[in-house]
């Protein structure tokens, strides 16, 4: 499954959430670094979404 994120600038750093798993954040000091980071999060938020039984969202925000 596909997941938009989103990446802003951070004061010295950069973060990262996807608006389609609330809740899933990540930070960085480089936009490599966050990306990285922010595709660890999602594996790690959709893992414990399964281990509680809940639903995965599905990837329906649009990204340009």
């Amino acid at each position: 499954m596909r997941y938009a994120v989103v990446i802003e600038k951070a004061g010295n750093n950069f973060s990262a959430y996807v608006p389609d798993l609330p809740g899933c954040i990540a930070t960085g000091a480089t936009v490599p670094e966050v990306e990285n980071e922010i595709r660890d999060a999602i594996r790690f938020h959709i893992e414990g979404l399964r281990a509680d039984g809940l639903d995965v969202p599905k990837g329906v925000s649009l990204a340009e």
